[in-house]
């Protein structure tokens, strides 16, 4: 079931509810009206009748006789006059006697002076009533014809409003439903429309602040968050296929090479065999990289952080390079005085913060003849800054912003190897942590990256 026929249904629901109970309100109010003012009416009509009867002016006989011609033609109270022993004085018809009247009916009016009740359909009002210090005990029935009638006709009129009220809300509920719904439609068909071949649509937001606005919003971000990682995964997909297609077919190479003659010597085994294993290391490397950059592109939140001292990062990435490196030179130099370690402490990931620094340390000593490195740890009020030097060859300007682009190799980078990861894995990684990148350099007098992370 459709949410705008649910609302339909419970905002109809709702009304008729309160609808029915103001109509049964008025119901109950009318009948009690009418109860009570024929229960007036009846006692107006026992006192007129007593006071004709005892004062004389109109006899007992008479009396009965309007009252038997005028019950042909309409509602007429039949009264009883009672001493307080129970003897009766006076009676309209005693051959009807709607009110069949008995001592203790005398008793019960004389101890609370007035009753009201219903016999049959009839409604009865039995009082005490003094004339000339004398006690009566004086009973009068009648059916309100009339007032039945009226409340029928509103009864009925009512039963119609009802009705009548009630397919009026749900038709208007209905396509107040559906006037609210609109913009729901709309976003469903907006998102419905949405593929994996266009994932750049956005749903369009009205600025009227509201919960729709909100669900737009949120589809956004969620079609942003959607995009990238589409994007990312081909990315992946596609530097995978064209960068590992060269160095394996290197390999094939070389292995069938081996294949065209059947007798070489243990030199020319061991020489393709350490061409294999160089090819096989660089396979090695790429691939590494291509996983670590895949994973700087998953979403900030999949990725555990906790509280690092960049000093200690910074030495474990040195011994990591000089491992691999015997040849290379780091120096490490403090540019201030630390007094507070929290001014070297970042919130980040520990192997990806390590891979970042790893590249830059390896990036200045692959470009410089000295094969050295200068890491300055210095930090001002919010953050904390490391500067990566090299006395280097330098970057031409024109290439300092393409440097972070994948597997981009600069035009005078041709003397080290690479893949042309490097530098991009470590914008993202600093990108991943909150932080910039700066880059300074000069054709010739060398490179500094400027690492900029805010710390704790």
């Amino acid at each position: 079931m459709k949410i705008r026929h649910k609302l339909t249904i419970r905002y109809t629901g709702v009304t008729a509810i309160i609808f029915s109970l103001i109509v049964l309100s008025v119901y109950f109010f009318s009948e009690h009206s009418r109860k009570n003012e024929f229960y007036r009416g009846l006692t107006r009509e026992a006192v007129t009748k007593v006071n004709l009867f005892l004062t004389g002016r109109v006899d007992a006989k008479t009396m009965q006789s309007i009252y038997l011609n005028n019950r042909q033609f309409i509602d007429e109270v039949e009264v009883a006059v009672y001493t307080p022993d129970f003897d009766l004085l006076y009676h309209d018809a005693q051959d009807i006697d709607i009110v069949k009247e008995t001592p203790e009916l005398i008793k019960a009016t004389i101890q609370k002076k007035e009753l009201q009740f219903y016999e049959s359909n009839y409604q009865v009002v039995a009082m005490l009533y003094a004339f000339e210090g004398k006690d009566y005990i004086v009973t009068a029935a009648a059916y309100d014809g009339h007032g039945y009638t009226k409340l029928e006709n509103l009864t009925t009129l009512l039963l119609i409003l009802w009705i009548v009220g009630l397919i009026t809300l749900a038709i208007f509920g209905y396509f107040m439903a559906k006037g609210a719904l609109q913009p729901v439609s709309r976003i469903v068909g907006e998102v419905d429309a949405i593929t994996d071949s266009c994932l750049d649509t956005r749903l369009a937001v009205k600025k009227e602040h509201d919960e729709l606005d909100e669900l737009s919003e949120t589809f956004n971000q969620m079609l942003n968050r959607l995009e990238q990682s589409f994007n990312n995964q081909k990315l992946f997909v596609s530097n995978v296929a064209h960068e590992l297609r060269t160095p394996l077919a290197a390999l094939i190479a070389e292995l069938e090479v081996v294949l065209l003659r059947e007798q070489r010597t243990t030199e020319e085994y061991k020489t393709v065999i350490n061409n294999t294993l160089t090819d096989a290391q660089n396979l090695k490397h790429l691939i590494t990289g291509l996983l670590d950059l895949a994973k700087v592109n998953y979403d900030a939140t999949q990725i555990s952080k906790e509280d690092l001292r960049l000093d200690e990062l910074l030495l474990d990435a040195r011994e990591i390079v000089l491992k691999a490196n015997s040849d290379y030179t780091v120096n490490l130099i403090f540019g201030q005085d630390i007094e507070d370690e929290n001014t070297i402490t970042v919130r980040g990931n520990e192997y990806l913060l390590k891979t970042a620094f790893v590249n830059l340390i390896e990036n200045n000593c692959k470009f410089s003849d000295n094969k050295t490195s200068h890491v300055n740890i210095s930090f001002s009020e919010k953050k904390s800054i490391i500067r990566f030097s090299d006395c280097g060859i330098g970057i031409p300007q024109d290439e300092i912003d393409k440097i972070f682009i994948p597997f981009y190799r600069g035009t005078n980078s041709s003397q080290a190897k690479g893949q042309g990861i490097g530098m991009a894995l470590t914008q993202k990684i600093v990108l991943l942590h909150n932080g910039t990148t700066l880059v300074h350099s000069h054709i010739g007098e060398g490179t500094r990256f400027v690492i900029e992370i805010p710390h704790i």
